[in-house]
């Protein structure tokens, strides 16, 4: 059994090209992916600008994309991100929000996703805002899917250091009063979480009264942190049984749309080959499928100077990786030497959603 599998594009840093979304797009539905949600966090009109309308170019870029979904017989969303608008969901600020809406849907939506990630959230009431929200969306969308992402999207306590004291009770008020129509967003017992277990989607799905879509951090690799990491390997942590205990499951991808591809492919087979699934099997199968066999054979020999050491640690072996993959004429190989140029590396710490 595998579950509805998706994209959701909610990293920080530079956002990816259209071509290269399309591209993405296509090749993930090969592998059995049905939805892709646009999202990047360097969208500003998706979040502290949200108000004002996107440049007409990006706005027919998105429609562009929706349609390229459509024919490939995937899902299309936007995630929209109201910064702090549960402060005041009143008068202009309301009429704003669903002018908004409006305005994505002319893009062509299957999915509406409202985003309510790295924002303060400690007033008492949150969960009741946030669903007021979620509901006028509802009511005024053209989306036949609505998805929310709350304030807190996962059990780790690094987002109450960085947001403030969850409300108690915060999920269950949410699961309560939010219509079940909507699905839910969920990165499981940390941000990044290393892997998820029956018992606890359980235990959220109890609370939020429906089975959460998992936004899976990997392979993601934005931040200060992670951009000096290439996330290659192939999912663990994932185990087929997962399929029951979730509505669907998304992933955050790379900051390198190509690479992104080889372990978007492991995710399915983790599902598909259930208890006989082999995680370093199922890397060098799909970077054969995406790579060919040299690039691919190159890729696993460098794993550990990749997504181990990363780029602080290479020292003089990085020249020496530079020159290895600059000599292939490969878009896979070309992304791992801009990653060793710089080119990804991100330098000011922000939160994780």
């Amino acid at each position: 059994m595998i579950p509805e599998l998706g994209l959701i594009e909610g990293y920080f840093g530079q956002p990816w090209a259209h071509a290269e979304r399309k591209l993405v797009a296509g090749e993930l539905r090969q592998l059995g992916y049905s939805f892709f949600h646009y999202a990047p966090k360097a969208d500003d009109f998706l979040r502290r600008r949200w108000r004002e309308r996107h440049p007409d170019a990006v706005l027919a870029e998105l429609a562009d994309l929706a349609s390229h979904c459509r024919g490939l017989g995937m899902r299309f969303g936007v995630g929209l991100s109201p910064y702090e608008l549960y402060r005041d969901f009143s008068g202009p600020a309301k009429a704003d929000f669903i002018a908004k809406v409006r305005a994505l849907d002319e893009i062509g939506l299957d999915d509406l996703a409202l985003l309510f990630d790295d924002t303060r959230g400690e007033i008492p009431d949150l969960a009741a805002k946030e669903c007021e929200i979620v509901h006028a969306a509802m009511a005024v969308t053209r989306a036949s899917r609505v998805v929310m992402c709350p304030t807190y999207y996962s059990e780790d306590r690094m987002l109450d250091v960085v947001f403030g004291e969850r409300p108690a009770g915060y999920l269950e008020d949410l699961g309560r009063r939010l219509d079940e129509r909507v699905g839910v967003y969920w990165t499981g017992e940390e941000i990044c979480t290393r892997e998820f277990s029956p018992g606890h989607l359980d235990r959220v799905a109890s609370a939020l009264r429906r089975k959460p879509i998992l936004w899976d951090n990997y392979p993601v690799n934005d931040g200060p942190r992670m951009s000096r990491f290439l996330h290659l390997r192939a999912f663990t942590g994932r185990p087929g049984e997962l399929a029951s205990h979730v509505a669907a499951h998304a992933i955050n991808p790379a900051l390198q749309p190509r690479l992104t591809l080889i372990p978007a492919a492991t995710l399915a087979a983790s599902y598909r080959e259930g208890a006989a699934y082999c995680y370093m099997r199922a890397f060098r199968e799909a970077a054969r499928a995406t790579a060919g066999d040299d690039l691919a054979s190159m890729l696993e020999v460098d794993l550990l100077s990749l997504q181990d050491l990363g780029i602080d640690h290479l020292q003089a072996d990085r020249e020496r990786l530079r020159s290895r993959y600059a000599a292939v004429d490969h878009p896979m190989a070309a992304e791992v030497v801009r990653w060793l140029d710089g080119a990804y590396t991100m330098e000011r710490r922000e939160p994780q959603a």
